[in-house]
């Protein structure tokens, strides 16, 4: 392989590495705020809300971008990622509701996070 050639790939490994890593920050930064939202003794409702909406907002984006034509991921894993989403967004729609718990959403969150990092197993 080319220097050239070498180099090129390398930038889009570390482009597509950077996309992944900052999907994981951000997650971790949501699943934190709702984990920190949902643990208090007495919830606070607008701080939860919005909690979720911010969860919300982020796999409705997911699921666009998982969506469209240009993704590149396998469509197996397109559509398995796509129905994960839209279980998230009816959680949340039930939560709003004041129906269930919102550990799954937290519990889903942390899965895809390891998944972007690539952390396989239990911890």
């Amino acid at each position: 392989m080319s220097v050239l050639a070498l180099g090129g790939y390398q930038t889009a490994i570390s482009q597509v590495e950077d996309a992944r890593q900052a999907e994981a920050r951000l997650l971790a930064r949501l699943t934190a705020n709702l984990a920190r939202a949902t643990a208090r003794p007495v919830r606070d409702q607008a701080e939860f809300m919005q909690a979720l909406h911010d969860n919300d907002r982020f796999w409705s984006q997911i699921a666009a971008d998982l969506a469209g034509d240009g993704n590149r991921l396998p469509e197996t894993l397109r559509a398995g990622l796509i129905s994960l989403a839209g279980f998230v967004l009816g959680h949340s729609a039930a939560l709003r509701r004041g129906e269930g718990e919102p550990q799954p959403l937290i519990d889903i969150n942390r899965a895809v996070i390891r998944g972007l990092s690539g952390v396989t197993g239990a911890e």
